[in-house]
């Protein structure tokens, strides 16, 4: 699916406008301070029913108004609508019913803004999250596994801490110990499927964009061959009772990426960082397109502000292959496609201008 519009109000500086988006390449260009970002975000927004930039949702109100809103016209004549206020009342729906919490109705969408570096240097959490998306996107049968797991660790923790404070048994933790290692076990194997599908292609786009030794890899905390984890459960017992949560198992994996045998998240600078941030998005999008998926919406948010021009030209024959990407720039030059849209963004105002040849 395609975005084909996108209207909103009350949301941020953006002005109460339908600003359509045409599929390939759609440049968003204007001065600082225009409103290019909060239109990538409003288009976010509508479809996943949150910010990439903010935690907070008022945030996302402007000023002196009660609510904002996002409407989304989608290229297979549905509609999503993504809603908010100031009393915390939320909605999200696809023409017209609530949308459930997965991706299936939706179309996937992928992100680079200078917050999500979070990605690259931010803790293991980010990154584990990250991939588990990815893993329901590949693999939609898959996509609650991190949800059931997540709800038997936290029951599993729930006793562990009751026996603590003396009011349970530790009789009953081996029936748990069993449950969370037949919930760990296939979460385990997805995320690395999902990793072995991306190493390939990172450290290929990581190279052709100046990091040629970068690599991808996937540290899990647990083993699950021949219970394994059910046993290691069993023996760290005393531990966990001493801790009050569960120590051992996935919710302590890392995906890591390195740079010359260094974790990035440490030992490269913010540029390489970004860097291997765009490598890594577009290595989902080619594992994506290979496991039969569609491509994801591609928000680029000053992409291309630091890098030059080869890879600029790079980055646009990769979007132009396939999908739909929104890109922002202050200048058009900085996005070398002869067949993108142009939206030039003034005072919060977006403005649809006829399909350009690139400066």
């Amino acid at each position: 699916m395609l975005v084909r519009a996108v209207e909103s109000r009350g949301f941020r500086n953006l002005a109460e406008a339908r600003t359509e988006i045409g599929a390939g390449v759609v440049v968003v260009h204007g001065p600082n301070g225009a409103g290019k970002t909060n239109l990538l975000e409003a288009l976010y927004f509508g479809l996943t029913g949150r910010s990439f930039r903010t935690g907070n949702d008022r945030d996302l109100i402007r000023h002196g108004i009660e609510g904002a809103r996002v409407e989304l016209e989608l290229a297979d004549g549905s509609a999503l609508l993504a809603a908010l206020d100031r009393s915390g009342e939320r909605r999200h729906l696809l023409s017209g019913r609530p949308l459930s919490g997965g991706t299936a109705e939706r179309p996937l969408v992928s992100v680079f803004h200078p917050d999500r570096l979070q990605l690259v240097k931010g803790a293991p959490a980010h990154r584990r999250a990250h991939l588990d998306r990815l893993c329901g996107a590949l693999w939609p049968a898959r996509a609650d596994l991190r949800t059931r797991f997540g709800r038997t660790l936290a029951q599993r923790n729930a006793l562990v801490a009751r026996i603590r404070a003396g009011l349970g048994s530790p009789d009953s933790l081996p029936s748990w110990d069993e449950r969370l290692a037949a919930e760990a076990a296939p979460l385990i194997e997805a995320r690395a499927e999902a990793v072995e599908a991306l190493t390939t292609g990172f450290s290929r786009l990581a190279g052709e964009l100046g990091l040629p030794e970068a690599e991808l890899s996937y540290r899990p905390r647990a083993s699950v061959g021949g219970g394994e984890l059910a046993a290691e459960l069993a023996r760290r017992r005393a531990e966990d009772l001493g801790r009050a949560y569960t120590s051992y198992g996935p919710q302590l994996d890392e995906v890591e990426l390195r740079l010359a045998g260094r974790p990035l998240r440490r030992f490269a600078s913010q540029g390489q960082q970004r860097l291997a941030l765009l490598a890594l998005l577009f290595a989902e999008r080619a594992a994506l397109l290979e496991a039969g998926r569609a491509a994801p919406l591609m928000l680029l948010d000053d992409v291309m502000s630091e890098l030059d021009a080869a890879h600029r030209e790079l980055l646009v024959s990769l979007l132009e292959v396939d999908g739909q990407s929104v890109i922002s720039a202050t200048e058009t030059s900085h996005v070398p496609s002869e067949t993108a849209l142009r939206i030039e963004v003034s005072a919060g105002t977006p403005a649809s201008a006829p399909t350009l040849r690139a400066a």
